[in-house]
């Protein structure tokens, strides 16, 4: 049994979690600045843009509640509001009310979302692969899976 995750020894598991989370936030930060910079820059979205879109695009009619569009992105229901504002006025996201329930508000991707949606996706696929480019499938493969552990299933 390797003694970093011996759950029995606190302190050598506890180094090592506390080590990887502190190197996942400082991985977090340079992925987002980069992402930032670079979807910005060529598509004039941020990357929290880019990943509503992206939930919104992966959605079933292209829609999700707005309480789960601000689960999905890690944000409250005001701070989605916040981020859809922009997205709205471009014409990027539109507000939809549920026919059954009028308390009911849904976020949808426009054709024009889909659109400047597609063509970052393959801006981010491209940076995400330059930023990862050292790094061998099983290993990402393996991350993506304690990544999901921290998130939680369907996440």
């Amino acid at each position: 049994m390797n003694p970093e995750f011996n759950t029995d020894n606190g302190t050598l598991a506890g180094d090592a979690a506390l080590a990887f989370c502190l190197r996942l936030a400082r991985a977090q930060a340079t992925v987002v600045r980069r992402l930032d910079t670079v979807l910005g820059g060529h598509h004039g979205l941020s990357f929290g843009d880019f990943m509503l879109l992206h939930h919104l695009s992966k959605a079933p009619g292209g829609r999700l509640r707005r309480v789960d569009l601000a689960e999905r992105q890690g944000l409250t229901a005001s701070g989605v509001t916040r981020t859809l504002l922009p997205l709205e006025k471009t014409g990027l996201v539109a507000r939809m009310a549920d026919e059954r329930d009028a308390r009911v508000g849904f976020a949808a991707i426009t054709p024009a979302g889909h659109n400047l949606f597609d063509h970052a996706l393959l801006t981010a696929r491209e940076t995400c692969a330059e930023l990862l480019r050292h790094a061998p499938a099983d290993q990402l493969e393996a991350l993506t899976g304690v990544l999901g552990n921290i998130v939680g299933p369907g996440a």
